[in-house]
């Protein structure tokens, strides 16, 4: 019997408690021990539920209790969660936690520790919830160099734009359904702003590198300037618009975005509608790959936790190997990417001319308004261009 612990009784924590109840049996199989949670520490109390016996307020309780080996973390947050789960490393306790800021900001040093410990801190269920992507780039794609991770990683914005798209609806109102459907936080700046997906692809990239990625220093752009008026462009070029996050190997190195893309028929994440995730993946061997499921949400997200105990007990007595250095790697100059822009702007024809060689125009019947397509240039060159004109909207194209 494996006596584990779960720190932070919210959605995702009694989620995981609920999954380790529901395939007990599975489970036990699958680890080959049965798994028991013996503590749940929350500042709350459940009184009338039956996990009320097992909550506890200090975290000392588990640090001292040799008889845990696995500990879960759910809190979400940096702190107090890397001190908690530091000591709990420090303590000789495997760890594995949902928590991406946590990840994305302290992961390197955590799985340094575990490694100096000979534990296990995994985190399979910080990136797209229950889709098994962290575990197939340490595993399954190690024989492969990575070139492209390119991701829907945030079910309320992708939630957000299906909804924009299908209904004609404006920003505002979306959000708002979102928020009413449980989907967007009260605060939903974290998804609506980008920062959730930033965060994510600094995880994916840091995995595929090795190195430090710090996700301030990636180019980030959330959804909160799309609006009905470009679904209306996006639905005359036969494109849809989706937050992509993306990280691309190039000769100047890895090279790091977020932002609003508009994507073809032909590009594998054009399908992935309302709070479904997506990453699709090229290697210079495998080619193209993609991985798709619920990227968020209780059990789907407690799924990929429970799937990291399993492999922890699987591995109670070695550290798994995770390549992730904590020395810091530079990205490529945001400034030198070169794209694509779809532009909308209340200035002229002939000014439009002037500034851009060759533009192709998109009419989607819009008065007192011109859309254009440009050529391929740098975001510097874009920049630069777009000074001389009124600009209403900008959004990249993608494939």
């Amino acid at each position: 019997m494996i006596k584990a612990a779960v720190m932070g009784y919210g959605t995702i924590g009694s989620g995981v408690v609920e999954v380790l109840n529901i395939n007990r049996e599975s489970i036990a199989k699958r680890a080959g021990h049965e798994i028991e949670v013996k503590y749940v520490l929350d500042l709350r109390d459940f009184p009338g539920d039956p996990i009320q016996e097992k909550i506890v307020h200090d975290v000392n309780v588990i640090v001292n209790d040799p008889e845990v080996q696995v500990v879960v973390e759910t809190m979400g947050g940096v702190e107090p969660a890397y001190t908690f789960v530091k000591s709990m490393l420090e303590a000789g306790k495997h760890v594995t936690t949902s928590n991406k800021a946590l990840v994305a900001d302290k992961g390197a040093e955590l799985i340094a520790l575990a490694k100096e410990k000979n534990v296990n801190f995994l985190f399979e269920a910080s990136v797209g919830g229950g889709i098994p992507i962290i575990r197939s780039l340490n595993s399954c794609l190690t024989a492969d160099e990575i070139e492209e991770i390119t991701g829907i990683l945030n079910g309320t914005t992708n939630y957000m734009m299906t909804k924009m798209s299908d209904e004609g609806l404006e920003f505002e109102d979306v959000l708002k359904d979102a928020q009413d459907k449980g989907y967007a936080e009260k605060d939903p700046s974290a998804d609506i702003e980008g920062y959730d997906a930033c965060r994510k692809i600094a995880i994916l990239t840091s995995l595929v590198c090795g190195r430090q990625i710090d996700f301030e220093d990636i180019h980030t752009e959330g959804i909160t300037k799309v609006s009905a008026i470009d679904m209306k462009y996006a639905k005359k070029m036969g494109r849809a618009i989706k937050l992509l996050a993306s990280s691309k190997k190039t000769e100047n190195g890895y090279l790091a975005m977020v932002a609003p893309f508009l994507i073809s028929p032909k590009h594998p994440l054009y399908p992935v509608n309302d709070v479904f995730n997506a990453v699709f993946v090229r290697g210079n061997v495998l080619g193209d790959a993609m991985f798709y499921g619920s990227g968020a949400g209780k059990l789907p997200t407690a799924s990929a936790v429970a799937a990291d105990i399993v492999d922890i007990v699987k591995h109670l007595n070695r550290n798994i190997l995770v390549e992730w250095s904590s020395k810091k790697l530079e990205l490529a100059a945001f400034g030198k990417a070169g794209n694509v822009f779809f532009v909308r702007t209340s200035s002229a024809k002939e000014e439009i001319e002037k500034v851009f060689e060759n533009p192709e125009y998109v009419d989607a019947g819009i008065p007192g308004e011109t859309g254009f397509i440009t050529n391929s240039m740098t975001e510097e060159t874009f920049a630069e261009k777009k000074k001389d004109l009124e600009i209403l909207s900008v959004i990249r194209m993608g494939m």
